[in-house]
């Protein structure tokens, strides 16, 4: 789908036609524009970022105190994800180089959006690693409905400001679940002992 998403950005393909008219439509919205400046910025560095290092001490303690079998893979784990956000993207968007919106004329390198994937790995992961935390299937389900409702906020807000373009915000989406999945599949596989781990 990532693929698919780029190859029409860079074609200039049907898909980017009406992803421009679609940000021009949001960008025009009634959202009110500090609402939506605010909901952009969950996806700064400095929002995001500290957000997950607090949940990776958190997290990486409280197993240390348990006794978990290399209790610090996951916040090891997690912030690789996270150092592979700007390693994907800015060669991404210096080898891609899609325009911004109409208020960003003259800049360009805006596929795929930084902050959309700063905010999905940084959010994500942190849900991630604190959901074997939680008991009930309800609390489960409540905090990943949360990530995935603030990250679509943040996207919105990227959107709505002019920031960037609807698509810049889903390829980072779908790059980022990538890193996601290597992330929990890393875990999985070398985060249980020996005579525990699952067959590949």
């Amino acid at each position: 789908m990532f693929a698919l998403l780029t190859w029409q950005v860079v074609a200039e393909g049907p898909l980017r036609r009406a992803d421009e008219r679609a940000g021009r439509a949001l960008s025009g919205s009634r959202l009110p524009g500090r609402a939506a400046e605010f909901l952009a910025d969950l996806g700064n560095l400095t929002v995001a970022v500290p957000v997950l290092l607090a949940v990776l001490a958190c997290t990486a303690w409280r197993g240390h105190r348990a006794g978990t079998f290399r209790w610090w893979l996951p916040a090891v784990a997690a912030a690789l994800a996270m150092a592979a956000v700007p390693a994907l993207v800015v060669p991404l968007k210096a080898a891609i180089g899609r325009p911004g919106p109409p208020g960003m004329a003259g800049h360009d390198g805006f596929y795929p959006s930084g902050h959309a994937a700063t905010a999905a790995v940084a959010y994500g992961a942190a849900a991630l690693l604190l959901l074997p935390l939680l008991r009930g299937s309800y609390g489960r389900r409540a905090l990943l409905a949360g990530c995935a409702v603030l990250n679509v906020a943040v996207g919105f807000g990227l959107v709505r400001r002019g920031y960037h373009w609807p698509l810049d915000v889903v390829a980072s989406w779908l790059l980022c679940g990538m890193l996601l999945h290597v992330m929990v599949a890393l875990v999985g596989r070398y985060g249980e002992p020996p005579g525990k781990r699952p067959e590949l």
